[in-house]
């Protein structure tokens, strides 16, 4: 069982130097030791990895964890909270919370951990480099990062800020953008998928039961392949016609962040995701759960990751980074007490701080995919 991380100063420890290859094949062979593990979905990760840099920055996680503090960035001596881990603009979708308002924010804590603050911001504006280089995103770096820390600054002087959308036109002004189209074929893509031969494990089926409206509801089990990171963890989807239309729900397998692999932990538990959910200045989702060692959340058009490519190509990037800003910070602040130290530190920054973290670590990143391609 992995040891609860400390939120403090102390910088995290580096491990000694390894290739790219030995990297994945040490992480993936700690991944197995954790959870059960999709083999064929693992071999379809690592195409998707090999395909263009930002694919591989939101594949390997596990990479910059162990690459970022053996980097020599001052960024990585900062406040400690319990953080994201893996974030980058294709991080964050959408969801409806207690009442049916359409909320937005960061869509999975699988790699949350107690980490520098800084991880995240420098993670999320080196993502923007690697997508503006490959032209998903047009705003340039340093309006980027001026957007993202005037919306964290902002949003940790005020205490937090959840970003509920309201309904209408004017819904989406938070984030820059005129619209967010649900997908028009998600049932159906849904519903083609084959259903499990044989029964999905004893614990994952009382989790899905519990979730529905009726665990005697009438419904079918399938195997669900997404994410780009969590590939290769089992995914099963309990599928059931209610009250005039369809029902999903999801148990994802948990397994620890690629984080306590650098630590050398091992656990069949994920209690860090379970505490994130919780402590975020943010307005949750009331069907995600964590069921031992299951994620258990409600599959809709409504309650879906956006990746960046799918927005609208009219939009004000900047105030989508703002949010995305915000959105860090909100989940930042479910550290108690932190918001002080965090902003002292911000104050006692260079101005471009972040602007050359992010190219240091989108350059070494970029580096090890081409590493990785060979």
């Amino acid at each position: 069982m992995s040891r609860r991380p400390s939120i403090g100063r102390a910088a995290p420890r580096s491990r000694p130097r390894q290739s790219i290859h030995q990297a994945t094949r040490d992480y993936e062979r700690w991944l197995r030791r954790c959870t059960s593990v999709v083999e064929a979905d693992l071999r379809d990760k690592h195409a998707l990895m090999r395909q263009d840099p930002f694919l591989f920055l939101r594949g390997t996680y596990y990479r910059w964890a162990e690459l970022w503090p053996a980097c020599g960035l001052e960024t990585v001596r900062a406040p400690r909270v319990l953080g994201i881990g893996d974030l980058h603009v294709g991080s964050f979708g959408t969801w409806r919370d207690a009442e049916g308002r359409l909320a937005w924010g960061v869509d999975d804590f699988d790699e949350a951990y107690a980490l520098p603050y800084t991880n995240d911001l420098v993670r999320l504006a080196a993502s923007l480099k690697i997508a503006n280089a490959m032209g998903s995103l047009a705003i340039k770096l340093k309006a980027g990062c001026d957007a993202i820390l005037e919306g964290y600054a902002e949003t940790l002087r005020g205490g937090g800020q959840p970003i509920v959308l309201a309904e209408g036109r004017e819904r989406l002004e938070k984030l820059g953008i005129r619209d967010i189209k649900a997908p028009d074929d998600f049932w159906k893509k849904l519903n083609r998928l084959p259903t499990v031969r044989g029964r999905p494990p004893r614990s994952a089926v009382i989790a899905l039961k519990a979730a529905l409206p009726d665990p005697d509801l009438p419904h079918r089990f399938v195997r669900r392949q997404a994410g780009t990171g969590s590939l290769g963890q089992e995914r099963f989807v309990a599928i059931a016609e209610c009250n005039g239309g369809y029902i999903a729900r999801e148990a994802k397998a948990l397994v620890p962040s690629a984080s306590a692999w650098l630590a050398g932990h091992i656990g069949k538990h994920q209690s860090c995701y379970q505490r994130i959910m919780r402590s975020a200045a943010r307005s949750p989702d009331p069907f995600q759960r964590i069921a031992g060692t299951w994620l258990i959340r409600r599959l809709s058009p409504d309650s879906n990751p956006i990746d960046i490519d799918e927005l609208p190509k009219r939009r004000d990037e900047a105030t989508l980074l703002h949010a995305m800003g915000m959105e860090a910070a909100n989940v930042h602040l479910g550290s108690p007490r932190r918001a002080t130290a965090i902003l002292r530190d911000l104050r006692g920054r260079k101005p471009r701080w972040l602007r050359d973290a992010a190219k240091v670590m989108a350059e070494t990143m970029h580096r090890e995919w081409r590493d990785y391609r060979s």
